[in-house]
């Protein structure tokens, strides 16, 4: 993978990583109440979630792959117009989101963390729309999918490490309303940018 297509992938991922969510929320408000452990164990919960995704993602593009050959570009439009679909939901999304209720010790948070995001239906589609963009049109080696996962993990390093950070620091779990629906349209702007570079790459 060359320093480009990294590139555009980190940014993208950051953007769907760091933006406002009840993942990050609760992230932010667990470290609020119990303290930092608490925080990254949840994160870590989510982040082994997005590397099973991403595998599953590969595998099934790779499938894809061999059984439509030349017709791959058509691939790579629908996820482009997936993820300007996100983004456009993005910014219009409202202000007021609400953490996750639970209890529990480290492990029950991590994998709290890891099966509330297997059954998320739109995080498969996610991942099939945005690999396409970010390798071209070609099947997926296993270097491929190691620097995929790598990149993964410096994004959620930083947005995980933040949050727990912001959740140490802070007197209050909850974000302004106002604030989140800025970072909501500025996250969703981002995105729909990333779709048209996925459709001209």
């Amino acid at each position: 993978m060359d320093f480009n297509t990294a590139l555009t992938f980190f940014l993208t991922f950051f953007v769907f990583a760091a933006s406002p969510g009840p993942d990050n929320l609760t992230i932010l408000s667990k470290t609020v109440a119990n303290g930092p452990a608490h925080g990254i164990a949840y994160g870590v919960g989510v982040v082994c979630s997005i590397f099973l995704f991403v595998i599953l993602a590969v595998v099934g593009f790779n499938a894809v792959a061999q059984y439509m050959n030349e017709n791959l570009r058509f691939i790579q439009y629908v996820g482009a117009i997936y993820l300007i679909y996100m983004g456009v939901m993005m910014w219009r999304s409202k202000p007021h989101i609400e953490p996750r209720v639970m209890r529990g010790g480290l492990i029950r948070l991590f994998f709290t963390g890891f099966f509330l995001n297997i059954s998320n239906p739109k995080m498969p589609i996610f991942y099939l729309a945005l690999l396409p963009g970010v390798l071209g049109i070609r099947p997926f080696t296993i270097a491929d999918t190691l620097e995929l996962l790598l990149i993964i993990t410096l994004v959620e390093v930083i947005v995980v490490g933040g949050h727990v950070f912001l959740g140490h620091k802070a007197k209050h779990p909850f974000a302004d309303p106002k604030k989140i629906s800025a970072m909501n349209r500025g996250a969703g702007a981002l995105m729909v940018g990333a779709g048209v570079l996925v459709a001209s790459r």
